[in-house]
């Protein structure tokens, strides 16, 4: 497996972490965790873990629901949730890496995503769950949809999921005599659909597609069907991927026909995906799982039509559906020396399905539906559930594993494919040369880090 990371101030805070983890390496306490026999009670003495994240006050209610549960269950076992920078998971890890490289016994800890875990687990910092599910008898890529591994040691236990899908007016699909799409669907149909649902209503035009300025939007098939957005799975640029021209080709058609707003206007205007779409501007957004709940939520968001849901388009007809799922992780520190419990506690958390959970779950096992439902309660009537159902569970619903590959630049490969995008669609240069310069300044950016 190819590793890319140009992470070089982690890695010095890190140096005296691992001078202390190579020196305790052979402590048979310290790998086996609290010694207690493998049922986590250390022979009835109550032990703490420390749960390390970054809860806000709202988060935080969840949490302790979660903690009180688990204690319930496990009387011997405390939790402590110790939030680093509430409601910033950025400087949280800024705050973990201080903590870890002072030799700090750090138990549980939640990642925001697959890539800030990789990059702590290749430097030792995380244990391996390797011999925890064997000995529990599972095989996780049977347990979760995504699985954190580097080499053949998983070190991330999915604990959320987030996902994308497209958001449509339903009203507008019903006057334009149009169903709500299926897997499998294709871009070329997402543009007969922006086409045929752009329409003058009460005197104001209702775009049929809504594209925000993130690269998300720049070319959806890579963010959202491909393992990695920036990378093929071998390390090289994936700005090679016909999708990109596609893309970026579509873009500009719709929006030269008026089906789409011009992504000069988005920029100026600093216009609001949620405002676009609830305010009936487009009638066709694609976004994420976090929209769920806001759909149908008349005093976030005021509206009075039926939001329907529909799986993201594939490139082209036949095309397999399998989607990028993204999410948070926990993991457990190298240095706790209850890494049983801590073990326990992470897994009673991720498969939580009771009132206390508000977000999708990473579980490929347990019904998910009544999760669901709880988020949408009281707005219902204003949601295709229908379809919301169908696009997150149908059993033609794929997800990928996670990337193998992790870097620590992908800020600068986003920026190559932003300020090609600008050149292309603002500067109206050739596409072949825009793609051109995208590959050769990424792959000057992935030689310098590797």
């Amino acid at each position: 497996m190819k590793r890319l990371n140009s992470l070089m101030v982690l890695l010095v805070a890190m140096f005296v972490f691992l001078t202390i983890a190579g020196c305790s390496g052979g402590d048979e306490e310290s790998n086996a965790g609290s010694g207690d026999g493998g049922d986590g009670t250390n022979d009835g003495e109550v032990v703490t873990i420390k749960w390390y994240n970054w809860d806000n006050d709202v988060m935080g209610a969840t949490t302790q629901k979660y903690i009180e549960e688990f204690e319930k269950e496990n009387p011997n076992i405390k939790v402590e949730s110790v939030p680093l920078v509430p409601g910033d998971s950025l400087a949280s890890l800024q705050n973990l890496d201080i903590l870890l490289s002072s030799g700090e016994e750090v138990d549980v800890i939640s990642f925001p995503n697959a890539d800030s875990l990789y990059q702590r687990a290749e430097l030792g910092a995380l244990a391996s769950l390797n011999d925890f599910y064997e000995e529990e008898g599972i095989d996780p890529t049977e347990v979760y949809y995504v699985n954190p591994s580097v080499g053949d040691d998983y070190y991330g236990i999915q604990f959320n999921a987030t996902t994308n899908f497209v958001l449509l007016n339903k009203d507008a699909l019903d006057e334009a005599g149009l169903e709500v799409p299926k897997i499998g669907w294709t871009w070329d149909d997402f543009a007969e659909y922006a086409e045929k649902l752009t329409v003058e209503k009460d005197g104001k035009k209702m775009h049929g597609a809504y594209f925000h300025s993130w690269s998300l939007y720049m070319n959806p098939i890579a963010q959202t069907l491909m393992k990695h957005p920036f990378l093929f799975e071998d390390g090289t640029t994936n700005f090679s991927d016909p999708s990109f021209k596609k893309m970026f080709e579509m873009r500009k058609e719709l929006e030269e026909k008026g089906y789409a707003k011009s992504y000069s206007d988005v920029l100026g205007a600093e216009l609001g995906y949620r405002s676009e779409f609830f305010n009936e501007s487009a009638a066709m957004l694609l976004t994420g799982s976090w929209m769920i709940g806001e759909a149908g939520d008349t005093e976030i968001n005021p509206h009075d039509f039926t939001t329907a849901f529909a799986p993201v388009p594939v490139l082209n007809e036949g095309d397999e559906f399998a989607a990028f799922m993204g999410g948070n992780f926990l993991a457990i520190g190298n240095s706790s020396t209850k890494k049983e419990e801590s073990y326990k506690f992470a897994r009673f958390v991720s498969e939580n399905l009771s009132e206390g959970r508000v977000e999708l779950p990473g579980l490929k096992q347990g019904d998910a539906r009544p999760v669901v439902e709880r988020i949408i309660e009281g707005n219902e009537e204003l949601i295709d559930v229908e379809s919301l159902m169908y696009t997150l569970f149908d059993e033609e619903v794929n997800y990928l594993d996670a990337s193998q590959v992790s870097i620590g630049y992908g800020r600068e490969l986003e920026s190559i494919l932003s300020d090609g995008f600008a050149k292309y669609m603002l500067n109206d240069e050739s596409i072949d040369e825009v793609i051109d310069w995208m590959i050769e300044e990424a792959t000057k950016v992935i030689d310098k880090n590797s």
